[in-house]
């Protein structure tokens, strides 16, 4: 745990980390807004963010290139950016987008109907592009055409209301970026390293090296100049590769960092105890922002006694989420009601899903579980652990040991269920070998996942997980990690139907959280996975320099930095005089 005296000598940390080639000295610290970049830059003279590597998070999607719209976590709208609107035709087999006018590139040409024509079509006419909105696109688009400058027309290759959303909203992470035609043609986009870059934000790019890039204000963006934005208030915006926990707390502590990655509750503090003007997303327990990625207990509906949906049900009833909340995260996240992201424009859904009576309790109820177990004929043994036929109940569980947060969370269901009579044990294995080979082949009995992400603003991505479409045996690849607990019953088909019926319905279809309900009462009864806690990111922000950062009392939007939507953080900020 990083400590006060640890912190102590961030100053002489901080001087040297923000000093070298690549980063001048004529803009002052006051001035200038420095996130945390939690990664090597690999090429800093690419920036071709089709193909894979860090080519977006430093800077290059949050300050240069702009989205078209960017989605509001609260109320589930898309904010307009790029973009002014985008509509569907009665069946969402044809999109209609129009894009705002008055936008320009950062040397003066205008952003219209052609690039977005040109940017789509050079991503359906080569498979090389494989960064994943790309290839969302590919897999979406049969054809796009242009209107008139300011109007473009998608034809999907199926219908699909969430369209709008999945490719030009900052869903989760990214969004997919319109490149400028009159730079990129003629170019092979395979190998093009677009160096220098150019976008229509209102920051270009000044420098990068692998530990850093920088971005300095254009006061000619368009933006200001039609009105639509004030010019933000931070001259300079630098992305710093910080080295790690301590290092990040050090930078912070010392002023020299303004928003960090996560960190634990007691690094947090002790950058508190130093800087009092660190704050996080709320301003007392739980701190952290929940990111979309809500953790669960994943269940291998294929391997006795778990083929039974009594011992699932049973698993689940044993789990106590306060203490997974209290000792695993130290305070720092609440447990789950649903297989839901707790977001405010999910909280329709999660409220029908608790109504309905299929909602999670937050504490165990050992008394319940034991009398399942036993019902399936297990008998307690003189040693605390159930017995059958000679044989203990035993399961191990998988838990990818990338993460002191996942192994602790395990070690704590694995305690809980040893305590109530199930003898289990966790089995720690590396990140490669956990989503290699681990999760997708179902060579599992039980395992910490979140792979119940996906919803942030609409029910149906998260359930479409678990339909049957995706079972394949024990043994083959599941499908995008999805149902790899090849839940495969009446109860599973007719779930299935449900969510099938929701696929094509509009967003804001009044019937979507009664059928979400009654498809959640079919989880519920037979739970393939076990919700458990809401993921827990305890990003630090820093009021020294800057104010208005994203906070649950202040939540124009969520705070992760590192998304496309940042956009918006900088054009909140306001500089302290």
């Amino acid at each position: 745990m990083t400590t006060w005296k640890t912190l102590a000598v961030s100053t002489a940390v901080a001087a040297v980390a923000l000093t070298g080639p690549g980063l001048a000295q004529d803009v002052a610290r006051e001035d200038t807004v420095i996130f945390d970049l939690d990664r090597t830059i690999r090429d800093p003279q690419n920036f071709n963010w089709f193909t894979s590597g860090t080519k977006r998070q430093h800077g290059a999607h949050q300050t240069m290139w702009e989205p078209l719209f960017i989605l509001n976590y609260e109320s589930g709208e898309l904010d307009p950016w790029l973009a002014t609107e985008i509509e569907a035709n009665d069946d969402f087999t044809e999109w209609t987008m129009m894009l705002r006018e008055g936008v320009t590139w950062s040397d003066g040409e205008a952003f219209d109907a052609d690039d977005v024509v040109f940017t789509v079509d050079m991503v359906l006419g080569d498979e090389e592009l494989s960064e994943r909105e790309a290839a969302t696109i590919r897999a979406q688009v049969a054809s796009v055409e242009k209107v008139d400058d300011l109007t473009v027309r998608f034809t999907l290759s199926e219908p699909n209301p969430r369209f709008h959303v999945e490719n030009f909203g900052v869903r989760i992470f990214g969004s997919f970026l319109i490149m400028p035609e009159h730079v990129w043609a003629g170019e092979d986009p395979a190998t093009f390293a677009f160096y220098p870059p150019i976008g229509t934000g209102p920051y270009t790019y000044t420098s990068a090296d692998t530990n850093r890039a920088i971005w300095d204000r254009n006061d000619d963006w368009w933006g200001a100049q039609t009105g639509f934005q004030d010019l933000p208030a931070p001259q300079r915006v630098v992305f710093l590769e910080t080295g790690g926990e301590e290092s990040r707390a050090q930078l912070m502590a010392a002023n020299q960092l303004d928003a960090a990655h996560s960190v634990s509750i007691g690094t947090f503090e002790a950058i508190q105890a130093q800087n009092p003007n660190v704050i996080a997303w709320y301003s007392d327990y739980p701190y952290a922002w929940p990111d979309p990625c809500a953790r669960q207990l994943e269940i291998n509906t294929t391997i006795a006694p778990w083929d039974n949906p009594d011992m699932r049900r049973a698993v689940g009833l044993i789990i106590d989420r306060n203490q997974i909340v209290n000792i695993a995260y130290e305070g720092t996240t609440v447990p789950s009601q649903t297989m839901f992201v707790q977001y405010g424009s999910m909280q329709p859904f999660i409220d029908a899903v608790v109504e309905a009576g299929h909602g999670l309790t937050p504490s165990a109820d050992v008394e319940a579980a034991q009398a399942l177990i036993e019902g399936a004929g297990y008998t307690m043994g003189s040693d605390g652990i159930y017995e059958k036929d000679g044989e203990d109940l035993s399961v191990a569980i998988h838990v990818n040991s990338a993460s002191t947060e996942y192994t602790r969370t395990i070690d704590m269901v694995a305690e809980q269920l040893n305590r109530a009579g199930i003898a289990a044990r966790t089995v720690p294995v590396e990140n490669g070998v956990f989503w290699g080979e681990v999760l997708p082949f179902g060579a599992y009995e039980m395992s910490y996942s979140w792979l119940s992400c996906g919803s942030v603003n609409e029910p149906w991505t998260s359930m479409t997980r678990y339909t049957t479409d995706s079972v394949v045996p024990v043994g083959e690849r599941s499908p995008g990690f999805n149902n790899t607990s090849r839940w495969d019953s009446d109860g599973a088909a007719a779930y299935t139907e449900i969510v099938d019926g929701m696929a094509n319905m509009a967003l804001d279809d009044p019937a979507i959280p009664g059928m979400v309900a009654e498809a959640y009462g079919y989880l519920a009864e037979e739970v393939p996975f076990i919700p458990l806690v809401q993921a827990a990111k305890l990003l630090p922000y820093n009021t020294t320099y800057w104010t208005g950062w994203p906070t649950a009392e202040n939540n124009y939007n969520h705070p992760a930095f590192w998304w496309n939507h940042t956009h918006q953080i900088i054009h909140n900020l306001e500089k302290v005089e």
